[in-house]
């Protein structure tokens, strides 16, 4: 395991990939995870191709979250549950989970601005139900555009709300010091998941109302430097 390395499974969807390009043009060493290996392999190539120095590879989910300390969950939230469970075996006390998902209602043929219950009480909260004993589970990303990660150059303007365990939340917020824009924001316990991931649904709403294609970001003011 690389502890600089980054994984991130799904990182062949957009804002996963998009993720992706920004820690590699960061210098951090970034593995790509797919449920096929092919799929993986040309997301890292694309990364590569538009990262020339990237330090970049595409494995299968349960070997790409067993090459990393922080192992981010880039899926739609119908594929949560079973990605989780699929890399249960390869995860190892000490590793963090960052759960991007949201509950739309999308997953089951519902408009992308409503909200699903999760009996947990929020997705990221179902993914450290479902994470072994001694992994970390932090929700953070859910409102970053991904339209606005994958323009590598302009920054992305948006604060990260970041909730979990107290002594996992540094090194996430750290993560987001990678990528010109992003500000981390201390969001508490891991039960404030349920609020962050609500907005998700808020800010697509608006970024149809709005007509804003690039996506329309999160900004806390009065915040202490």
């Amino acid at each position: 395991m690389d502890k600089d390395a980054i994984a991130i499974l799904g990182g062949t969807g957009d804002q996963g990939l998009g993720l992706a390009l920004r820690f590699a043009a960061a210098g951090r060493p970034v593995v790509i995870g797919s449920r096929k290996l092919e799929r993986a392999e040309e997301a890292a190539q694309q990364v590569a191709g538009s990262v020339p120095e990237a330090r970049v590879r595409g494995f299968e989910n349960a070997e790409a979250a067993a090459s990393a300390p922080v192992v981010i969950l880039s899926v739609p939230f119908e594929h949560t549950a079973s990605t989780v469970k699929g890399i249960r075996e390869a995860l190892e006390p000490g590793q963090t989970l960052v759960s991007m998902g949201v509950p739309l209602a999308t997953s089951v043929g519902d408009a992308a601005s409503r909200m699903l219950g999760v009996w947990q009480g929020s997705c990221a909260e179902l993914v450290a139900s479902l994470a072994p004993q001694g992994v970390a589970t932090v929700s953070a990303f859910q409102n970053v555009s991904a339209h606005r990660l994958q323009e590598l150059a302009e920054p992305v303007d948006c604060d990260v709300v970041i909730s979990g365990p107290k002594q996992a939340r540094p090194a996430i917020m750290a993560l987001c010091g990678l990528v010109p824009g992003l500000r981390a924001v201390d969001g508490g316990p891991l039960a404030n998941a349920r609020i962050v991931e609500s907005i998700t649904a808020l800010l697509i709403g608006m970024n149809v109302r709005y007509k804003v294609a690039e996506g329309i970001g999160l900004r806390f003011t009065g915040l202490p430097d």
